[in-house]
């Protein structure tokens, strides 16, 4: 076997690895060993956290479906951490008529990481639950997150996101549906197994006594958080019945917005947090590489399997391989046409997510070697 064979061969099996290999290696770990956390009703009081900018327009349909939750009465404190906002937010606040209900303005916009260092230790109780104020909640969400930490070992508890489909829909969006479908598959498995390494940042629960400071600047504050919990040794889990509703990007350039910014968060977690490479460091090592940091390396290693399958394109069997790449870039191409069209097709929807991911994961690494990490929000158009 020649160099360039092997380049291909081994660059081709990493790749392998990353989107199929190691979802199949923990969903089998998970059957082998899994956790099973026990579960109790929640009788207690929890404090609920929302960090905003100008979201006057979504915080009252949020109040309304958080306090349509079934343990309502449980619910403490809300505390609104309004970042610089210069909306009609403390208007929305006081036409909602509920004490509990709190805003805390800070005068300069400085990020959703350094509201979370000033509330959550303001927060009464132990048991806190951090959201975003875009997601309508399942009525059964807060319960269900608060009943997994009956259990003394599990630190922290991620809610389940659940795209709704539009009604007209688009192929950005039915890639995106799909890759969502994919993430969250990979997610219950490490939970099954040991933890997952992040939460979902719209609704997760944490016990505020593990709660630790993170650098005003992080972009990825809902991996950053957990993490620092399955350092003090308790686990992170995902509660698939607590869910928070969301409707998908409609197209490639909405999506990349927020890919951009969570890639080049990923990078941001090498750079800020190097000791979590380290086996005897990370209690899930195997999970936080293979799952947050392995993706990076997916578009060069595109790019490499591309450049070596054309020097070999001579032989017969590389010759076919090139085909069904040239073939599947194709179908890129078309569902990039499809949505341009306003076209709306599951079959090139796929295609369409993977490359514009790649292309993202590029700029998002341009990004970070440019040290542009900017913890304050950016909404897409």
């Amino acid at each position: 076997m020649s160099s360039v064979e092997v380049v291909f061969w081994s660059s081709l099996a990493l790749l392998a690895y990353i989107y199929a290999g190691y979802p199949l290696l923990v969903w089998a770990l998970g059957r082998i060993r899994p956790f099973r956390p026990r579960r109790e009703p929640f009788t207690g009081r929890m404090s609920i956290v929302i960090a905003g900018y100008n979201e006057a327009n979504r915080l009252g349909p949020k109040l309304e479906s958080l306090f349509a939750s079934d343990c309502a009465a449980q619910i403490d404190e809300v505390l609104f951490g309004s970042d610089g906002s210069d909306d009609n937010t403390a208007e929305v606040i006081e036409k909602f008529g509920d004490a509990r209900v709190r805003l805390v303005s800070f005068v300069e916009r400085r990020g959703k990481p350094a509201v979370l260092n000033d509330l959550v230790p303001q927060c009464r109780n132990e048991l806190v639950i951090l959201m975003d104020a875009r997601q309508m909640l399942d009525p059964s969400a807060l319960s269900r997150l608060a009943a997994c930490l009956a259990d003394e070992r599990v630190g922290v508890v991620s809610g389940e996101l659940v795209f709704r489909s539009s009604h007209s829909g688009s192929t950005a969006a039915e890639g995106i549906g799909a890759y969502w479908k994919y993430e969250k598959f990979i997610r219950k498995s490490e939970s099954r197994f040991r933890s997952v390494p992040g939460a979902t940042g719209a609704l997760y629960a944490i016990r505020k006594s593990l709660f630790r400071s993170i650098p005003p600047q992080t972009l990825l504050d809902d991996v950053v958080i957990p993490m620092q919990v399955v350092e003090q040794g308790y686990r992170c889990l995902i509660e698939p019945g607590a869910m928070a509703f969301d409707t998908p990007s409609q197209s490639p350039q909405q999506e990349s917005v927020r890919k951009r910014r969570t890639i080049a968060g990923a990078a941001q977690l090498v750079i800020n947090q190097p000791r979590w490479l380290l086996p005897w460091k990370n209690p899930i090592w195997l999970e936080f590489i293979s799952h947050k940091i392995a993706r990076l390396w997916s578009p060069a290693l595109l790019v490499v399997v591309a450049v070596a399958n054309i020097t070999l394109a001579a032989q017969p069997l590389y010759g076919l391989l090139l085909g069904l790449q040239c073939l599947f870039y194709l179908a890129a191409g078309v569902g990039y046409l499809f949505q341009r069209q306003g076209k709306k097709s599951s079959l090139f929807g796929l295609p369409l997510m993977f490359v514009s991911l790649n292309t993202t994961t590029t700029g998002a690494l341009w990004d970070a070697l440019r040290g542009r990490f900017r913890a304050t929000w950016k909404r897409a158009a």
